[in-house]
């Protein structure tokens, strides 16, 4: 398991990363999500080493994290990190080979990489001539190539076709299934909700909220639809609940408690035809505008 205990840093007189604390746990997908200057990439930077932690720690297998440990990683900076005028292939498996691998090794698992992000015909150009999409599906395999035993992706689906963020999750997912804790970032809320088994959300530097997808609707303010035959203005008569919206025959409320629920449920039938009485579970989307504001 992959911990982040307390992490702080500072740049100057502002605090960019305040007191974080989140698990990565193996074999799991977590989504790290923020708005811009939220303070993600500045942790990923911490876990990797790249910066000095000012507070807290960063944990691995139940001890603090060496830099031997980090070695063993799959890191993909938010400033990708290739070499423009090297062949994809050599420069691939020069990066296997920085990991240790033998030469043989990182050259099959370079080309069956490749292979997986349809590249195979490209091998030999250089990173430049490649598209900016391409050029980030090369970013990816230099992330996986040596095996590693953790994830950690500063948004990795950025600049992708519809068919290489399925490659991708894929080839995420498979990490995951072998145990690897994957820790990614991304501003794709829908893509998170599909794809992750756990989300970390940021804003201002602080963990605001975290949990599974389902946890975190579940914490969420629920709400109910009513759609009856005629108009349902006279809701907001009903005492006990909040209307949130009227639109002719259809009102999204919330209830106070379960009885308003019932009372609101046999008024709607005393005065007609009711179609739909459910609740409205909200979006991952929606809990983040909401813990975000």
């Amino acid at each position: 398991m992959l911990e982040v205990k307390n992490l702080t840093r500072r740049f100057g007189e502002h605090i960019a990363v305040d007191d974080v604390s989140f698990d990565v746990a193996d074999g799991r997908l977590t989504g790290f999500v923020g708005g811009n200057g939220a303070g993600k990439t500045t942790t990923m930077r911490m876990i990797m080493g790249v910066l000095a932690i000012h507070g807290g720690e960063v944990r691995w297998d139940g001890r603090p994290i060496t830099t031997a440990d980090r070695q063993s990683f799959g890191y993909m900076p938010e400033e990708r990190g290739l070499y423009p005028k090297q062949p994809v292939l050599d420069q691939l498996v020069y990066l296997g080979r920085l990991h240790g691998q033998s030469a043989p090794a990182a050259r099959a698992a370079a080309t069956e990489l490749l292979e997986r992000f349809g590249l195979a015909d490209r091998a030999k150009d250089k990173v430049e001539s490649l598209s900016l999409g391409n050029q980030q599906r090369v970013q990816i395999a230099a992330a996986v190539i040596a095996d590693p035993v953790a994830l950690v992706l500063d948004e990795p689906f950025s600049g992708l076709d519809p068919l290489a963020v399925d490659s991708m999750a894929d080839l995420l997912r498979e990490y995951a299934r072998r145990g690897v804790p994957v820790l990614f970032s991304s501003h794709q809320l829908d893509l998170v909700e599909r794809l992750c088994d756990a989300l970390v959300i940021l804003s201002g530097g602080h963990v605001v909220a975290s949990g599974t997808a389902d946890e975190l609707r579940r914490s969420g303010r629920v709400r109910h639809r009513l759609v009856a035959g005629d108009d349902v203005g006279w809701v907001r008569d009903v005492p006990g609940l909040t209307v949130v919206d009227v639109d002719g025959p259809t009102a999204l409320v919330e209830l106070h408690d379960e009885a308003t629920g019932t009372r609101l449920l046999t008024e709607a039938l005393r005065r007609g035809s009711v179609r739909e009485f459910a609740e409205v579970v909200p979006t991952v989307s929606e809990i983040y505008r909401e813990v975000t504001a």
